[in-house]
């Protein structure tokens, strides 16, 4: 069996491995001419992507340019330390949930599928497929096509197989937010030189933690490494299409006044492209006939989960499990989404309150900040979090 993998973002090269692990070849047709190797700010690697990830035996790989973020703070904008969560819980072998570079990631993903043999062509835009019943047969931009058994979607929240697999699949959902990230380097453990200043270990700064901050006008977070680089993103409301010339001053003025360093580290350092931030919301076909979508194709959560990439991953090796499995991939397919669709639209349903948070009014930035230290008290115990974070797949 063949199968042709439309993306290499983040779930194609992992889906490429799982598949080529069940015995399934594949390979994988990239709309863009090159690599990703420096697109993208940083992203939350939570436990249960990472013990996917070893399912495949590339959890180190990753690990190697990444930093431990196992807690969240949260605090209002005016200071207050309004609770604590985890963010994730620790595997058996006592690794916790990382950070890491979207580029890092990607890169870590793309040559260990090179390096196991998965071809791997750019300049692959898909622009139509056609079932055969026996195969299917994709066609490019550029005139070429592949063959293959089966085509599995990796190609994202915009997905143009979903839209032909489905002309009438809803289509990306914006959050009301826009969001940016940046690295300010040499900062300090504890002490950024802006006037805001941050308070040291045990308070806003400390390493190993994710600072939330749910500002007056935005929200903010930040994680302090070892050597004293502050990473930092922050999600802005904004009406979709509302781009002024410079983001910067903008985004600044949005933390001007909040009790944190916000506004300083955006003046200070770099500021990402300003990304609008989607979702989706449930897609009423994932599969027909040879056709499969998955990751973010099938089920875009928001950042604010922290869960994108983990669910990627954990698609990949649930998919290739069925394959392996299942007496034929119709089978196969049906078994897949009965097993997924439950948890992933939990997930993003979860991401899409926490984003609606994160853009309230007024009225509701004062409810917020009422209510909030009594959900984080109840959530604060790892088992109120174990649904998201101790789910385990296999091959």
């Amino acid at each position: 069996m063949k199968a042709l993998i439309i993306g290499c973002g983040i779930g194609g090269p992992v889906t490429a491995m799982a598949l080529q692990a069940a015995g399934i070849e594949a390979e994988i047709h990239e709309a863009y001419p090159r690599g990703a190797e420096n697109v993208g700010s940083f992203l939350n690697l939570a436990s249960n992507g990472l013990a996917a990830l070893r399912v495949l035996g590339v959890h180190r790989q990753v690990l190697a340019s990444a930093i431990p973020t196992p807690r969240m703070v949260m605090w209002s904008g005016t200071g207050k330390r309004l609770g604590e969560v985890a963010n994730g819980l620790r595997l058996d072998d006592g690794t916790v949930s990382h950070t890491v570079l979207r580029a890092d990631l990607y890169g870590a993903l793309r040559d260990e599928a090179a390096r196991r043999g998965v071809p791997i062509v750019y300049g692959h835009r898909l622009v139509s497929y056609d079932d055969t019943g026996d195969q299917v047969v994709a066609t490019f931009e550029d005139g070429t096509s592949a063959t293959g058994d089966l085509l599995i979607a990796c190609d994202g929240v915009h997905s143009r197989t979903r839209s032909l697999l489905d002309p009438g699949a809803p289509g990306p959902r914006y959050s009301g937010l826009y969001s940016f990230g940046g690295i300010v380097r040499n900062t300090g453990a504890g002490g950024f030189s802006g006037p805001g200043g941050f308070s040291g270990p045990g308070g806003f700064g400390e390493p190993g933690v994710y600072d939330m901050v749910f500002g007056k006008r935005a929200f903010f977070g930040c994680t302090v490494t070892e050597s004293g680089d502050t990473w930092w993103f922050a999600n802005l409301p904004r009406r979709l299409g509302d781009v002024p010339a410079d983001w910067r001053p903008v985004l600044a003025a949005a933390f001007e006044g909040d009790a944190n360093p916000s506004a300083d580290l955006v003046r200070h350092g770099p500021v990402g492209p300003a990304l609008p931030v989607y979702d989706l919301p449930p897609v009423p076909v994932w599969h027909r006939g040879r056709v499969l979508l998955t990751g973010d194709a099938a089920h875009a959560t928001s950042p604010s989960s922290g869960q994108g990439a983990s669910l990627a991953v954990e698609d990949a090796v649930v998919l290739a499990r069925c394959l392996r499995e299942a007496k034929d991939h119709r089978t196969a397919f049906e078994r897949f989404e009965a097993e997924r669709r439950p948890r992933v639209e939990r997930v993003v349903a979860y991401s899409r309150t926490i984003s609606n948070s994160k853009a309230a009014g007024p009225v509701g930035r004062v409810l917020r900040d009422l209510m909030l230290p009594m959900f984080l008290k109840r959530s604060a115990s790892q088992e109120s979090l174990a649904w998201m974070y101790r789910h385990q797949v296999g091959l």
